[in-house]
C-alpha cells in the first residue's frame, strides 16, 4: 500500500512540473540582428553597382541606336534592315546578360539569407537547450504566437547573443 502511494505521490508531482515555453519576434530578431544587416548592405552596394552598370550601357546602346538612325538613311533599305536586325539582336544580347547578373546576385543573396535564418534557428534551439525551455515559439508578422507575456519574451536576448557572436 505504501508503494502504491510512493507511486502515486511521484506520478502526481511528476505532472505537476510546468513546461518551461518562451517566444521570439521573428521580424524583430532579424531586423536588429546585426548579420543580416550587414548582408543586406553589402547585397544593396551589389546590386547599386549593377544597377548603375545596366543603366550606362544602356543609355551607351542608345547612343549606338540613335546613330544608327542617322547612318540609316543614307542607307540602302535593305542594308539597313541588315544592320538593324544584328544591333537588335546585340541588344537581346546584353538584355539577357543583365538578366543574368540579376539572378545571380538575387540567387547569391537568398544563399546568404537562408544561411542565417538556418544559424539563427540554431542559435535559438541551442539557447532553449541550455536555458531548459520545453518550447521556444515563433512570433511576430507570421509568427504562431498571437499573444505571450513580456516576461516570455526572449527576443532581445536571443539578439544580444547572435550579436554578440556575430562580432567575434
Amino acid at each position: 500500500m505504501k508503494n502504491l502511494i510512493l507511486i502515486f505521490a511521484i506520478a502526481l508531482l511528476a505532472s505537476c512540473q510546468q513546461e518551461k515555453i518562451g517566444y521570439v519576434d521573428n521580424v524583430k530578431l532579424m531586423d536588429e540582428y546585426q548579420q543580416k544587416i550587414d548582408v543586406e548592405s553589402k547585397f544593396k552596394v551589389k546590386a547599386d553597382a549593377l544597377a548603375k552598370t545596366r543603366d550606362s550601357i544602356s543609355q551607351a546602346f542608345q547612343f549606338e541606336a540613335q546613330a544608327f538612325q542617322t547612318k540609316a538613311q543614307k542607307m540602302s533599305q535593305s542594308k539597313a534592315q541588315e544592320e538593324y536586325a544584328e544591333m537588335q539582336q546585340r541588344g537581346q544580347i546584353i538584355g539577357q546578360q543583365l538578366q543574368q547578373q540579376d539572378q545571380q546576385l538575387q540567387m547569391e543573396g537568398q544563399t546568404e539569407m537562408d544561411s542565417i535564418v538556418s544559424k539563427v534557428k540554431e542559435e535559438i534551439k541551442a539557447y532553449g537547450q541550455t536555458n531548459n525551455y520545453t518550447y521556444i515559439l515563433g512570433g511576430g508578422d507570421g509568427g504562431s504566437v498571437l499573444y505571450g507575456k513580456d516576461a516570455n519574451d526572449l527576443t532581445d536576448e536571443i539578439v544580444k547573443l547572435l550579436n554578440d557572436k556575430y562580432k567575434k
